[in-house]
């Protein structure tokens, strides 16, 4: 009787394992920084929700709406899953502008812990159209936020 073994030699299965590693090298640090992306996110749609809040008050009254006042809640009253708080803030003198700050949780992924988002509108930018321009800033590394915001 001839024994005919089928299977696979080590060779193959080394050769199977390195494949594995080689894609999981490149996967992982593309998926930490999707998470941080993705956490982030949560930020800026906070903030383009207070957006029309402050600018409605600037058109209004002429001043920057502060936390507790003017229908805006505290800062620690608005959070999320990955944002401790938004701060609003701000004054037209002296060339300021108004301004809402969010600040990411220190559980959040390692590359934002602690990171600000700075959305500000500057007096200047108050046409009689009506309309405002925003201004964006963060403290995070460009790659975890929008083109459209300057990061650091």
């Amino acid at each position: 009787m001839n024994n005919i073994q089928k299977g696979f030699t080590l060779i193959e299965l080394m050769i199977v394992v390195a494949i594995i590693g080689i894609l999981a090298a490149i996967s992982i640090p593309a998926y930490q920084d999707y998470i941080a992306r993705s956490q982030m996110t949560e930020a800026f749609i906070m903030l383009d929700g207070m957006k029309t809040k402050v600018a409605e008050n600037v058109m209004q009254d002429g001043i920057c709406p502060t936390n507790g006042n003017d229908g805006i809640p505290t800062n620690t009253e608005i959070n999320g899953k990955y944002v401790v708080s938004l701060t609003f803030g701000g004054q037209f003198n002296n060339g300021g502008g108004c301004e809402i700050i969010a600040k990411i949780r220190p559980n959040a992924s390692q590359f934002i812990q602690n990171a600000e988002v700075k959305f500000s509108i500057a007096s200047t930018s108050l046409g009689e159209t009506g309309s405002t321009t925003w201004a964006c800033v963060s403290t995070a590394k460009q790659k975890y936020i929008p083109k459209s915001c300057v990061g650091a």
